[in-house]
């Protein structure tokens, strides 16, 4: 058990989190995301036993995104002004009856529109990593950020191996029921494991919707670690889109379920997420930062020799996957340890903007990927992928040249009262500005 959570968003007299809460955390994290990767290995299989185009069935996947990408914009900032626990666990129930909907669907139409709310509830993941954040002491923030997040790419690369699996030699509607029966065990356990965590803000729902706007524009920190998350997301997308027609191409010729195998890869980039957030503890997420983004830049010279099939070329893909996995996840550390510090009162929020930008990143990277493939092959693709890296290292050069704020700011909402107080009403005017802007640089 642990205290809750303080109105300021604040820890520092909370006791360290118990390893086990940490690592149900973690559980949740990358059980929730998975759900929308379930799919994409089946797509073929789908197709078939619904008797659709593979164009039909591949726009599954899309309305899952679909879904994922409103649920980031409009229901991961309720994290903020919502008691966690009970958002938590009622969106991982909503989940596991979405996901049963998605194995009982008659037809295609009916799949789209379950997978599109399993994607709309799978943000849930995103409210997790902030409470973490939130239930944790002051010296273990970014460890414990890290090892859940860890859960997150964990659940990513696992989906990817278990459904091809199951796409090769079993029933593609097993994996939704498996997944509905994890969520509400799941929902279960949390609801009994955790204390409430109160909220960090009390704000009507459209005014926290446009704070998330006012951070953006008041925060130099949070737009240049969003354009990085674009980046990170963007190379990361590029090589899974891609390497998926690699490896079923005449090079190498694998099914789904070798296809899936190569995700095993991708866990590796774990270890990266609890190493990087103990860093960021010590005060050297800039140089985590710095080494994430060379590795990611170097990954894609490595991945490039893939191209040449054989054992050599399974190597350098295995090698290339474990050096952007890594790097991608160092960075992703990074970026949410030096916001969660920043604006403490505000983590869901943040992870929203940082998590919009993510998707962006995502979206247009897969779309090129998809398109450049067939005119320019692997090699092509991957000189994409650098391209994407270098313009992260353009933007880190900005940062490293002209540092944003990166001290705490204080929560309008704790303050606002003892202002009122002292200088009137005209105080209170200061809960419409969630992150004023303070001068201290790192």
């Amino acid at each position: 058990m642990n205290d809750p959570q303080s109105r300021s968003g604040g820890s520092t007299d909370r006791p360290p989190l118990r390893r086990t809460t940490v690592l149900l955390l973690s559980v949740v994290c990358g059980a929730a995301v998975a759900n929308i990767y379930y799919a994409q290995p089946l797509l073929p299989v789908i197709s078939r036993a619904l008797g659709v185009t593979e164009g039909a069935g591949g726009l599954v996947v899309t309305a899952s995104q679909i879904g994922y990408a409103i649920s980031l914009a409009l229901l991961v900032p309720l994290g903020d002004v919502l008691e966690r626990r009970r958002l938590v666990t009622v969106l991982l129930g909503l989940s596991a009856v979405a996901l049963l909907a998605a194995a009982l669907a008659p037809s295609l139409g009916a799949l789209y529109a379950a997978v599109a709310l399993v994607g709309v509830t799978s943000a849930v993941a995103q409210i997790v990593v902030p409470m973490a954040a939130s239930l944790a002491a002051d010296h273990e923030r970014g460890a414990v950020v890290g090892t859940v997040m860890s859960g997150l790419l964990i659940g990513i690369m696992l989906a990817r191996t278990v459904a091809g699996f199951v796409a090769q030699f079993g029933d593609w509607r097993l994996v939704f029921v498996f997944a509905a029966l994890l969520m509400a065990a799941l929902a279960v356990i949390l609801r009994l494991v955790l204390r409430p965590v109160p909220p960090s803000e009390n704000t009507p729902y459209l005014r926290l919707l446009h704070s998330v706007l006012t951070l953006v524009r008041a925060e130099s920190l949070l737009r240049r670690r969003m354009g990085l998350a674009a980046v990170g997301m963007g190379c990361f997308t590029v090589l899974w889109t891609a390497s998926s027609f690699l490896l079923a191409g005449p090079r190498y010729g694998y099914g789904p379920a070798a296809i899936g195998l190569f995700g095993l890869a991708g866990v590796v980039g774990a270890s990266a997420a609890v190493a990087a957030g103990r860093w960021a503890d010590r005060g050297r997420g800039r140089q985590v930062a710095t080494g994430g983004l060379l590795v990611l830049t170097g990954s894609w010279a490595v991945l490039a020799l893939a191209d040449a099939g054989g054992v050599g070329g399974v190597i350098a893909l295995v090698v290339g996957i474990m050096a952007l996995n890594l790097a991608q996840q160092a960075l992703l550390i990074s970026h949410q340890s030096a916001l969660y510090r920043r604006v403490p009162h505000a983590r869901s929020r943040v992870t929203t903007a940082l998590m919009v930008a993510s998707f962006a990143g995502s979206t247009v990277a897969s779309a090129l990927a998809s398109a450049l493939y067939s005119l320019v092959g692997w090699v092509g693709v991957c000189a994409l992928g650098a391209v994407i890296a270098l313009i992260g290292v353009g933007i880190w050069t900005l940062e490293l040249l002209r540092p944003s704020p990166s001290e705490p700011v204080a929560d309008p909402s704790a303050t606002v009262g003892a202002s009122a107080t002292a200088a009137g009403p005209a105080a209170s005017t200061d809960r419409d500005n969630p992150c004023p802007k303070e001068p201290v640089r790192a």
